[in-house]
């Protein structure tokens, strides 16, 4: 059969733009779908492998079947008709994606037993993806079909193919992540790219006059995604959003009551800080986390064997992970003598401190990872309190022998490092006894203890074992704006001392070479959702699927 003959395409200029939007958008919807599933499944190493595979699966079956099309039927206008279902595919995945999540998360919580998450995000990727990353894949193909008109010029051609859809591919790259996630955020991006696709479409088929009714039917379906593709939030279900963005590292949501201010940087997990209206102690990880300057001051005194409460000489405390500021809102309440100093990755998230959560503006807070903030700087410190969790996982470069030795080193003689440890497991070989294993290996005093009502531990650690009877005498030292609060936090802390275990290292050390906290963490992270929903899969069993709704609504 000839090919087809149509003006747009005789200097195949036109084929190698399509080969290049086509890579960009390809890029594109593999960053935006990160971002997509990054509220539900956290955006860990495991979820972007998925993404990656899904993806790349679906490009590998699009390759063979464009391939085997474009022999049998070497007609551009199957490959432009490609091209606008994906668009409007891609176009849909904003004002549709986040229920399919659901929906997938919801049937598998009562039918799944392990790998929960892994296995939801598996099934949402293959559902919501798969299908026009398939279409994209078979544009390559069919593009060499059409432009290669001899063997002599086979591989110039193919080069050329090559280059735009790698060029294209970087553009795609960057673009999402430094330009338009956050500028307009996740669903503005897919629209956008998708309206590349669809104009590519459009442009071809009405230089062609051919397909009006499909261009027409897929234009309005683009607009009706792009009206309502912004119009909900990723967590709809909620009626007390204050605030929703994006930055280029996290998905963020702010939630107001008449008791807390709450900030989330995913959906369906956690609380990342909390701003307590009444002013009062949160009942969450950071009132243990409070004990870490009262055994600061008591180590200080063993050593120097005199008083030197927290009201004496100031204590410097350093904040890994300062996320909205709750630890320095709470010290700062209840501690009178305190220099605190917070390092935070994500500076979209320190101006919502500043605008929610109360954050004064002369905070010393250092927009940095804090790994890398602990090399660049010489200080010391008496507290240093390591919570710099991303998402739901760890970074592994903040679990590591060496980190924990880099901290060692920025704490004085007399100083305290608290880690927040947000997954409770008491597995053998659980994250938590790989962290504190990797700890004991550095600090030869490590204790440990149990956030009532919720899934985190704190681990305290020092060079110097920590005196019970010195820290009740700093605790009865403790200077606060009122007897009150004096009252109420001395009661609360007075009992961290007895309910701590000191842990005993073991072998299990993460490295930088090797840390697998994503698939740790994600085991942690299954095991929490199995003892959770234990109550729900047992009601599915004995009263059905409607049982179970008639119990949560």
């Amino acid at each position: 059969m000839d090919k087809p003959s149509y003006d747009i395409l005789k200097n195949k200029t036109y084929l190698y733009l399509t080969e290049f939007f086509s890579g960009m958008a390809i890029m594109a919807v593999e960053l935006g779908a990160s971002r997509l599933l990054a509220p539900y499944f956290s955006s860990s190493q495991i979820v972007w492998t998925i993404i990656i595979a899904t993806i790349m699966i679906a490009m590998a079956a699009g390759n063979v079947y464009g391939g085997r099309s474009a022999d049998r039927r070497p007609d551009p206008d199957i490959l432009y008709r490609r091209l606008l279902i994906a668009a409007v595919w891609i176009a849909a995945i904003p004002v549709l994606g986040k229920y399919v999540i659901l929906l997938i998360s919801g049937a598998l919580i009562i039918t799944v037993s392990h790998n929960l998450l892994v296995i939801a995000a598996f099934a949402a990727c293959m559902i919501i993806f798969v299908f026009p990353c398939f279409l994209l894949g078979t544009v390559t193909p069919s593009l060499v079909k059409y432009t290669v008109d001899s063997l002599e010029e086979s591989g110039t051609t193919v080069g050329m193919l090559g280059a735009f859809n790698t060029i294209g591919s970087i553009i795609g790259t960057f673009l999402p992540t430094f330009v338009t996630i956050p500028a307009v955020g996740t669903a503005v991006t897919f629209l956008l790219f998708s309206g590349v696709l669809l104009i590519l479409a459009l442009v071809y088929f009405i230089s062609c006059r051919r397909k009006k009714l499909a261009c027409i039917v897929c234009s309005i379906l683009f607009i009706i995604c792009a009206v309502t593709g912004n119009a909900s939030h990723f967590a709809f279900w909620e009626n007390d959003l204050v605030y929703e963005g994006e930055s280029i590292y996290n998905y963020l949501q702010v939630r107001e009551n008449d008791r807390q201010v709450i900030l989330s940087t995913n959906v369906l997990f956690g609380v990342q800080s909390v701003l307590q209206k009444q002013d009062q102690l949160t009942g969450m990880y950071y009132d243990y986390a409070m004990a870490a300057p009262v055994m600061a001051a008591a180590n200080r005194m063993d050593a120097r064997q005199s008083s030197m409460p927290v009201s004496g000489e100031p204590l410097k405390v350093l904040v890994l992970g300062m996320g909205s500021g709750t630890y320095d809102h709470q010290c700062r309440a209840y501690f009178r003598n305190l220099s605190i100093e917070g390092v935070e990755i994500d500076k979209n998230i320190t101006a919502l401190a500043h605008s929610y959560f109360d954050l004064p503006e002369d905070a010393k807070v250092a927009t940095y990872d804090g790994r890398a903030f602990l090399a660049a700087v010489d200080s010391k410190y008496d507290v240093i309190l390591v919570d710099a969790y991303q998402d739901i996982t760890i970074p592994f470069q903040m679990s590591s022998v060496e980190f924990f030795s880099m901290v060692r080193e920025h704490l004085t003689q007399n100083g305290v490092m608290a880690v927040n440890m947000n997954m409770r497991s008491d597995a053998d070989d659980g994250i938590n006894a790989w962290l504190c294993d990797t700890i004991a290996s550095v600090f030869p005093h490590v204790q440990t203890i149990d956030v009532t009502g919720n899934t985190n531990r704190i681990l305290f650690a020092s060079m110097q074992r920590l005196d019970r009877a010195s820290y009740q005498q700093a605790l009865e030292e403790i200077s606060t704006r009122d007897a009150v609060k004096a009252a109420r936090l001395k009661a609360f802390l007075k009992q961290i001392p007895e309910k701590t275990s000191r842990y005993e290292g073991g072998g299990r050390i993460l490295t930088d070479d090797r840390a697998p906290v994503e698939l740790l963490g994600m085991r942690a992270i299954d095991q929490i959702i199995e003892e959770e929903l234990a109550v729900y899969k047992d009601l599915y069993h004995k009263e059905g699927l409607e049982g179970v709704l008639d119990s949560i609504l």
